[in-house]
């Protein structure tokens, strides 16, 4: 039979110790961004949510 090898070399030791542990847990607070689909008329001030609607003919 032949002998086991006990010495590790340098990578096996990195690998092992990069991966024998979980990453932190992500807080669901972080994975989402609220951003509005539209962006704000700032010459004039006014805000209208439809914007889409009107202007495809919608309305």
């Amino acid at each position: 039979m032949a002998k086991e090898r006990k010495s590790v070399d340098a990578a096996q030791l990195q690998r092992s110790l990069r991966f024998s542990k979980l990453p932190a847990p992500v807080r669901l607070e972080d994975t989402v961004e609220e951003r509005s689909a539209a962006p704000r008329d700032t010459q004039s001030g006014v805000y209208n949510a439809h914007w889409w609607l009107i202007r495809m003919g919608g309305l």
